[in-house]
């Protein structure tokens, strides 16, 4: 959430940044709830003054009235009325705060200055590339008939048991599944410093609500119970960045690693993508999460990207670095670079990781905090990238090793965790 000073403070700049994003700021409603606001707090004020003020008075006076014979009830009723009338006006307050706070709530992260114009991701740009598209002397296939020809990937069974958008592997193919999670965990904790932590899969409202998926994008969660407001995860930033939500922190940075299944409800996105592992109402990442100081963001967020790098990188797996435009940058980041790994069935690079800082938009939302260097609470900024999803890391190793035969060559660096197997076959 942005801070409600800077909007106060300079409305027409954020508005312009915020068109980046292709998000036209209601300026005009902020300013009338804004003066609401402003004209009720000062009138609560001063009647909780005047009444305070009363009450002080209140026994002195009852007391001279009663040495004189005077009725002391008009006086009574006084502090009533006045009580009566401070508490409409706390309640006429806190019911413009809350518009206010909705239409707050509803405002997305302003973008880094870095940030390039652009209506979608036609318009990112690409920052640097890795590794050479591997030319192949055969015909290519694509994951799913490589998979279905190993008789590792089954998505009619898992429609079967479930439906559309989901998976079953089995053999080779899961152990190599398994075997990626692991290699990524292990790269993270021993090469990069991550601290492995375990999360769970289900988050309440308020989670939700402090990364920025709540309120305005229910409709790609999976709830679970509307009574308590259960959700089954989207990715594991929601539960791993809420560990410290009204928390003070002392240490800084703070960097977690963790594996954990997503489920998505893809809202929207019918027809896209349908063939394959691509896009999938449940699928798995290994999740990196920073929490930092604010002087330091903006670096971290450049090592983030060099950590998911590393896993391809290892993998030999040719890819490339993109920083989104403002047209496509999500709601709560202010800046986000995608990894795109290249898919030799599709002949280009395709979404495998994205990086990004959250500055203290998460933070503000969360009330997450550190203390300073004179020991007084200030907003910590937060950052999270996928390191990588497992699933498209599977099909693009798939792709990337096939043979000639069907079969599947094992990336060397993942061979310790397949008991020395070099081949799917």
């Amino acid at each position: 959430m942005l801070d409600p000073k800077l909007l106060r403070s300079d409305l027409n700049a954020v508005a312009a940044s915020l068109s980046i994003k292709r998000y036209e700021l209601d300026t005009a409603a902020f300013v009338a709830l804004e003066a609401q606001r402003r004209e009720l707090q000062l009138s609560a004020e001063s009647l909780q003054q005047e009444r305070n003020s009363y009450a002080k008075s209140m026994g002195k006076l009852i007391g001279e009235a009663k040495a004189k014979g005077d009725d002391i009830e008009p006086l009574k009723a006084r502090g009533e009325q006045l009580k009566t009338d401070s508490a409409a006006a706390d309640a006429a307050l806190a019911a413009i705060q809350d518009q206010l706070d909705e239409l707050l709530q509803g405002i997305p992260n302003i973008p880094h200055e870095s940030v390039p114009a652009g209506n979608d991701e036609q318009d990112n740009v690409e920052v640097r590339r890795w590794g050479e598209p591997r030319v192949f002397d055969f015909q290519v296939k694509d994951h799913v008939d490589l998979g279905d020809a190993l008789n590792g990937l089954d998505f009619d069974t898992a429609s079967k048991i479930t439906g559309s958008r989901f998976s079953q592997m089995r053999g080779g193919l899961a152990s190599l599944h398994r075997a990626l999670t692991q290699f990524m965990l292990n790269t993270h904790i021993q090469e990069h410093g991550y601290e492995e932590v375990y999360v769970p899969y289900i988050v309440n409202r308020d989670s939700l609500f402090g990364t920025g998926q709540l309120p305005k994008f229910e409709e790609d969660l999976f709830k679970l119970d509307d009574e308590r407001e259960f959700y089954l995860i989207p990715t594991a930033e929601v539960p791993i960045t809420n560990i410290y939500r009204n928390e003070i922190v002392d240490n800084l940075p703070i960097k977690f690693v963790s594996h954990t299944p997503c489920f998505r409800s893809e809202a929207g996105s019918y027809g896209r993508d349908t063939r394959g592992m691509i896009r999938q109402h449940q699928f798995e990442k290994v999740e990196m999460v920073q929490f930092v100081h604010p002087d330091e963001s903006w670096d971290a967020l450049e090592g983030l990207v060099g950590h998911a790098e590393a896993i391809l990188q290892k993998l030999g797996l040719p890819y490339r670095t993109v920083i989104l435009c403002g047209g496509d940058l999500g709601f709560s980041a202010a800046k986000t670079y995608d990894i795109e790994v290249w898919l030799p069935s599709q002949e280009k690079y395709r979404e495998i990781s994205s990086c990004s800082n959250f500055a203290d938009f998460q933070a503000r939302r969360m009330k997450a905090r550190y203390r300073n260097a004179d020991g007084k609470p200030e907003l910590l900024h937060t950052l999270n990238g996928s390191g990588l999803a497992v699933g498209r890391t599977l099909l693009a190793v798939i792709e990337n090793y096939q043979q000639a035969d069907g079969s599947i060559a094992i990336p060397e660096v993942l061979q310790p965790l397949m008991n020395g197997q070099t081949v799917i076959s």
